[in-house]
């Protein structure tokens, strides 16, 4: 068997036994060429562990970022564990070292910030009350952008103030609406009534000719908002997602329900954003120290770690 052919196996093993998404099994498929390549299609019998150290210390030659050479190097892995499997191919992984992905904290936005983003948007036009419910939405409810371009009008209930969100491999979670993105969001959905527009009808963003809004669109639009905005670094769409996860554990929020309301699998993932909350308040508490030290001739009061930290409640 061919390493063509063995990639064309594995990833029809992911698909029927492990239920990954097609864009999980186009990523994989993308990463699992790049291997095949480099071995020129060779037959899987001939397969060593040399080969994919060779292959990752080419990938670190060329260039490539270090998540990307995680990424591939897990693909690969997984084709190996998967031929071993079944019996077609007798090597094994499991003492070489997977490449560690480099710790990079999430960028969130500041309280200023998020009220520059909000407040600069003309609320008057059908596209101005879209962005702003979309925007106040996504930070609202720490949305990724896939859930929240996909969104259904029949996941919202307005009423109730709740959304029911579809995430990463059809798993469901139902979230309470903030304040803010609730208003938006009637506001939003009121003139969509006004301009009449049935196509469409099934998604809950669509443009006024009724197209559905997509993640290209969120992004640039984001974007555009922000330096409009004058926030004077480049905003993108996780950023709001972030924000919300960050803004939650600082105002004392279990880690638990924040990665149920995440919608991650494994508390792992969420642990980054204590990282964040912490590495925000000894920034704060630097910031503070810093400005009464610059006055000596006042009486230092003590520093509470509430007073640093006045952060709205985000739900």
């Amino acid at each position: 068997m061919t390493l063509t052919e063995a990639k064309e196996s594995f990833l029809t093993f992911l698909s029927a036994e492990k239920g990954d998404s097609a864009k999980t099994l186009e990523c994989y498929g993308r990463d699992l060429d790049d291997f095949v390549a480099f071995l020129n299609n060779k037959d899987c019998r001939d397969l060593a562990i040399g080969d994919y150290q060779d292959f990752l210390l080419s990938l670190s030659e060329k260039g490539y970022r270090k998540s990307s050479i995680v990424r591939k190097s897990m693909a690969v892995r997984g084709l190996y564990r998967f031929l071993k499997n079944e019996g077609i191919a007798d090597v094994i992984l499991s003492e070489m070292k997977t490449p560690k992905k480099e710790e990079k904290l999430p960028q969130t936005l500041t309280d200023e910030e998020v009220r520059q983003l909000f407040s600069s948007v003309d609320t008057l036009s059908y596209k101005g009350l879209l962005d702003l419910a979309m925007m106040t939405f996504c930070y609202g409810c720490g949305l990724r952008v896939s859930e929240l371009v996909d969104m259904r009008q029949d996941q919202l209930n307005l009423a109730g103030g709740y959304v029911k969100i579809l995430g990463k491999g059809g798993k469901e979670r139902i979230l309470p609406l903030g304040k803010e993105a609730q208003s938006y969001l009637s506001l939003y959905s009121a003139r969509r009534k006004k301009e009449r527009i049935r196509k469409g009808k099934k998604y809950l963003f669509v443009h006024r000719d009724g197209s559905k809004v997509s993640r290209q669109y969120f992004f640039l639009m984001l974007r555009k908002r922000a330096e409009e905005a004058g926030i004077g670094r480049k905003v993108h769409p996780h950023m709001l997602r972030h924000t919300f996860a960050t803004t939650l554990l600082e105002h004392g929020a279990p880690i638990r329900q924040v990665q149920e309301m995440l919608g991650h699998s494994q508390v792992e993932t969420t642990m980054i954003y204590t990282h964040v909350s912490t590495r925000l308040k000894q920034e704060a508490y630097d910031k503070a120290m810093k400005r009464e030290d610059g006055d000596s001739s006042k009486e230092q009061p003590k520093i509470e770690e509430s007073a640093i930290i006045d952060k709205e409640a985000v739900i």
